[in-house]
């Protein structure tokens, strides 16, 4: 299967990062990137929304936060296998690995799109349910039920981040606008989704360039974590889908949700609550390693998977 065009921009980016070309998109640019995407998911998501009863789709979202706490304990599982990694940074990266990347999930979402694949309606929801069970586990793991911030300010951190404010916002004024009211902006939230999208993920492969040196500096432990663990976590995010009932198209945007892993809420909470842990090995795993290894390989994978697996297993 050929590479979608936006996985080539990260490929361009990736490539020029590590060759040290002299290439970098400004910060302003890269913020602005990240509001339009995340408003775009929500507010599509938001519009198809308005049509499902929600009282169906709670206990999918329930489900789905459930997920994120399992992933969070089988990765901080995993990580205490390493002797000589501080418990600390096994619930920071557990943390990050529960929680999720949207780029990720939009790197999905365009090539569903490009398939002609369809998808369930609530599915941005997945994102914000999934944001915040293994963030709290992972302070949890570490200070039992006395972060070392306060809950006030970890609970600030993590239900008003940037992506959870903008992707619930979305959502809210899609349902609340519908379509019709929404149309004058579709130029640029919609039709624009992929050019937005292959321009966030050409700075996001200069970041993960930048982030390669540290790989061996954390050891070979960290890096097979980093590519195994997302095989792992698409398997119960799968197994997830097919227990709630998702169409095939739902199914692989849990999947590379399980598979991906935060490198914007997780970060920024776990340095409030757990500061003795190391956020270079997150950011370095989730970032240089995991991110990716899914937007290259990982998202076709999980697809062929799925729709070899799925339909046998009785998936919609």
């Amino acid at each position: 299967m050929q590479l979608d065009p936006v996985m080539l921009f990260f490929l361009l980016g990736l490539g020029a990062g590590l060759m040290r070309a002299q290439m970098r998109l400004p910060q302003a640019v890269y913020e602005l990137l990240t509001v339009i995407l995340l408003l775009s998911i929500g507010l599509k998501g938001g519009v198809e929304l308005a049509e499902v009863d929600l009282l169906q789709v709670l206990p999918r979202l329930l489900g789905v936060a459930f997920m994120g706490v399992v992933l969070g304990l089988l990765a901080f599982g995993l990580l205490r296998l390493s002797r000589g990694l501080p418990r600390a940074d096994a619930a920071s990266i557990a943390a990050h690995y529960g929680s999720v990347s949207v780029g990720t999930y939009a790197v999905a979402v365009a090539f569903l799109n490009t398939v002609g694949v369809d998808y369930e309606a609530y599915a941005p929801a997945f994102v914000v349910v999934l944001e915040v069970p293994a963030i709290l586990l992972g302070i949890i793991l570490i200070r039992g039920l006395r972060p070392a911030a306060g809950w006030s300010s970890v609970m600030h951190e993590v239900f008003l981040g940037k992506g959870v404010v903008l992707l619930l916002g979305g959502l809210l004024i899609g349902v609340l606008a519908g379509p019709e009211r929404l149309a004058p902006m579709e130029p640029l939230f919609f039709d624009a989704f992929k050019g937005i999208l292959a321009l966030f993920l050409l700075e996001m492969g200069l970041v993960a360039a930048s982030q390669a040196g540290a790989i061996r500096r954390h050891g070979l432990f960290l890096l097979g974590f980093a590519l195994l663990f997302p095989l792992l976590g698409a398997t119960v995010g799968g197994l997830f889908a097919w227990m709630l009932g998702l169409s095939l198209g739902g199914a692989l945007l849990l999947a590379v949700l399980g598979a991906s892993a935060s490198y914007i809420a997780a970060p920024a909470a776990m340095r409030l609550s757990v500061p003795e842990a190391n956020p270079g090995l997150s950011l370095t795993a989730s970032l240089a390693v995991t991110f990716p290894f899914n937007v290259i390989v990982g998202v076709p994978l999980y697809y062929g998977v799925l729709t070899l697996v799925y339909p046998l297993a009785g998936g919609v």
